[in-house]
């Protein structure tokens, strides 16, 4: 295996918000919009807990050229429906200006918005989301502990929300801050197999913290519906380029992962704590100022991060030729 596996698939959910033109606020008509939107071969679309919200979501790729495409089909049909509709479409963690309260639509959202009241009530966030492939649950699970101490990094990368409700917050990802309110939310903790991993998922259900087991907070977990590893530490980004650059750096850091434990090699287990303040650095400040080294366990530049987990991960992007398409941007 290794440099002979074949290429993971990789897919990317992308959140998007509807705004009125006049006043630039988010507007809930996530219902007329998706109704002007059909399914394609390259792409679904739903509602998200808002009704200020849609998503679009690739079918699963094997190269970055294809999933580029679909990235790019499915933001030229969402701004078309919200144009028909009046609306704009937002591609940003948070929306920067004041809110409506929250308007969910669909029995499941509502018992989110029931059980969270008012953690969620003005609860617009919009994450760029990647699946990437894996055998089985088992190494998904042994997969996410390799990858673990890189998802503040992937974080510093995209953040891109730092105004809220009218006002500058003084945070990179004010996104982020908005999902530390959830019960449970961060860095996943280290687990030993995908029963440990089902059965924390389970009692916090039992606990009344996750309104079911196809939920949780955490900023990378296995799929509840797919045989996939997802991704969910990003910001919703700007342009499709950003989204393909996470989707890259998620597959390739999933390689990565199955290398090391085709060699033994199981992940770090590096502290919760230190990578809680990890998480909170790039939150505060992106890649624009320090961040925290989760082995070192101390401050070090942000881009000095970033650069250790493109070295972390070259290997991999080469194997499956997204270092070319990486460059070529």
């Amino acid at each position: 295996m290794g440099a002979g596996r074949s290429a993971e698939t990789v897919g990317v959910e992308e959140e998007f918000l509807l705004a009125d033109p006049a006043t630039g606020r988010t507007a809930p008509r996530a219902a007329e919009v998706l109704a002007g939107l059909r399914d394609t071969g390259l792409t679904r679309f739903h509602a998200e807990l808002s009704a200020t919200q849609v998503e679009a979501a690739t079918g699963p790729c094997t190269d970055l050229t294809e999933l580029r495409a679909a990235l790019t089909e499915a933001r030229s049909l969402v701004w078309s429906a919200a144009e028909s509709a009046g609306l704009r479409v937002l591609s940003a963690g948070v929306p920067p200006l004041p809110t409506q309260p929250i308007r969910a639509e669909g029995d499941r959202f509502q018992r989110i918005v029931a059980r969270y009241a008012g953690v969620v009530a003005d609860y617009e966030a919009c994450a760029c989301q990647v699946h990437v492939g894996v055998p089985d649950r088992d190494t998904g699970v042994a997969v996410l502990n390799h990858v673990r101490p890189w998802l503040p990094t992937l974080l510093a990368l995209s953040a891109n929300s730092p105004c809220h409700a009218g006002r500058v917050t003084g945070y990179a990802s004010w996104r982020i801050v908005q999902v530390s309110r959830f019960p449970g939310a961060g860095v996943p903790p280290w687990f030993d197999s995908a029963a440990a991993y089902d059965e924390h998922v389970t009692r916090m259900v039992d606990c009344g913290t996750l309104v079911d087991r196809g939920m949780t907070f955490w900023l990378a977990r296995l799929s509840p519906r797919y045989p996939t590893v997802e991704f969910r530490a990003a910001d919703a980004v700007p342009e499709v380029d950003d989204a393909v650059l996470q989707a890259a750096l998620a597959r390739a850091l999933v390689r990565t992962a199955l290398t090391e434990l085709e060699a033994g090699r199981e992940g770090p287990r590096v502290r919760d704590d230190v990578l809680s303040a990890a998480l909170w650095s790039a939150a505060r400040y992106g890649l624009a100022g320090p961040a925290v080294h989760p082995t070192l366990e101390r401050q070090v530049p942000a881009r000095e991060l970033l650069d250790e987990l493109f070295a972390h991960v070259t290997p991999a992007l080469r194997q499956t030729g997204d270092l070319g398409v990486l460059e070529g941007r």
